[in-house]
């Protein structure tokens, strides 16, 4: 990454996600008074005085923890702390000095890296002489700020772009997003992981650990690939937790981002109806699709066949995934995953394929005289031309005397025509049947 790194780190509940917020201009970050809500990295961009960098939410830090997730979490702060050219430490300015916030700033003393001291949770002037006491936490001057109305955010940023490095100015290759998505407890962040070589997501084999959608990046063959990792999508009767429904709803909304969308299915479980829904979603959305059949090493009788068997299956069901790519492997072991990468990025490239609108009418014409439309008593129906209107995905449109008599059938058969000439594997492709003179 060619923009310098700000690592948000403290203990549970003092409002690292809210800040994290105010940092980045939105609300990337789930909020909730609940402790522990953040439990993996959360990136985000941030911009002050002409300055770009990244932010790093971080999941709540308790030092001493046997607990599974404390120490995952623990794990995770100090990747954080370890990739970051400034840490902000967080500390609630109402509770005053907590023995947590003094073990963190003592490990933070002996860490090497710049770091802020931001007491959170002043509002009022008269609060923010509390501050003081913060002093004796040896980390230099105590910033004041409220994230939650922002008052003091300004200083803030100003203080951590003066210790932010100078960083070299590098154009970054075009982006692709992938977020990869599925059921929960599918193996969405051991692939992550896996592919990016490194242990960067909490991983436990709690159903439902990751909670937020988060953005890792990898450079690879010139192109820089962001994985986000999302919650497990449910069906949305069965989620009666707050916390997990807007954990669906940024989901849905990576979805909505997303160039190509990775469907992490349980080979052990199989691909169920709720699979389904979240392909069918992402493909609605204009999403290229691939899906990933994880922990196939863990079926113990298959053969060549068994795969090609499935996908027939599943094809009956959701006809739309005779053009999506199916990948069988192991995010665990690695079996056949390092394929992702190049499949990625040969799908994200055919979804921008633009065809001249001369190949677009010599191949409709091919394929009429194929098969010519199904006619209807009245007026004969004719196919006039055709050009390609949009890419990414890539969408056709054909004007046509009579476009409301053209059957669903036949349109089908275009898209097959049209993906047999120019490829879009993975990728929806759509028609837009217009009447001679409309646009």
């Amino acid at each position: 990454m060619s923009k310098p790194t700000v690592a948000l780190i403290g203990r549970p509940n003092v409002g690292k996600s809210t800040l994290f917020n105010r940092l980045v201009g939105g609300r990337n970050a789930i909020v909730s008074d609940r402790a522990g809500t953040t439990r993996d990295r959360h990136f985000g961009d941030g911009t002050w005085n002409g300055r770009d960098f990244w932010v790093v939410d971080t999941g709540g830090l308790v030092p001493y923890s046997d607990e599974t997730m404390d120490k995952a979490i623990r794990e995770q702060v100090e990747r954080a702390v370890d990739q970051a050219d400034v840490v902000v430490l967080v500390v609630d300015g109402k509770d005053g000095i907590n023995p947590i916030d003094g073990d963190i700033a003592q490990r933070l003393r002996t860490s090497g890296r710049q770091v802020v001291l931001a007491v959170n949770k002043l509002d009022e002037l008269p609060e923010r002489e509390a501050r003081f006491q913060f002093f004796e936490l040896g980390l230099g001057e105590p910033w004041p700020v409220s994230a939650a109305t922002g008052k003091g955010s300004g200083d803030l940023l100003d203080e951590m772009v003066r210790l932010m490095p100078e960083m070299d100015d590098t154009v970054d290759e075009s982006e692709i997003r992938i977020a990869v998505v599925g059921r929960p407890n599918a193996g969405k962040s051991s692939l992550i992981n896996k592919l990016l070589g490194e242990e960067r997501l909490v991983v436990t084999p709690i159903a439902g650990t990751t909670r937020d959608s988060i953005d890792s990046q990898l450079r690879y063959d010139g192109h820089l690939l962001t994985f986000v990792d999302t919650a497990g999508l449910r069906r949305h009767a069965k989620v009666d937790d707050t916390l997990e429904f807007y954990s669906n709803i940024r989901t849905e909304r990576s979805i909505d981002r997303a160039d190509v969308c990775i469907l992490v299915v349980d080979a052990e479980r199989g691909l169920h109806n709720q699979d389904l829904r979240i392909a069918n979603k992402a493909w609605d959305k204009g999403c290229a699709v691939i899906i990933l059949v994880n922990k196939w090493d863990l079926i113990p009788e298959k053969d060549a066949n068994t795969a090609k068997r499935g996908e027939e299956q599943l094809i009956e069901k959701a006809p739309f995934l005779e053009f999506v790519p199916f990948l069988y492997g192991s995010a665990l072991t690695g079996q056949r995953i390092r394929k992702i990468h190049d499949m990625i990025i040969e799908i994200a490239e055919s979804r921008k394929v633009r065809v001249a609108t001369a190949e677009v009418n010599r191949v409709l014409q091919a394929l009429l005289e194929r098969a010519a439309p199904p006619q209807k008593a009245g007026e004969e129906v004719k196919l006039l031309y055709a050009t390609q209107i949009e890419s990414a995905p890539p969408t056709f449109a054909i004007v046509s005397n009579r476009p409301d008599a053209i059957p669903e059938s036949y349109q089908r058969y275009l898209i097959r025509g049209f993906r047999k000439a120019w490829g879009f594997d993975g990728s929806p492709l759509r028609l837009k049947l217009n009447r001679r003179g409309e646009r």
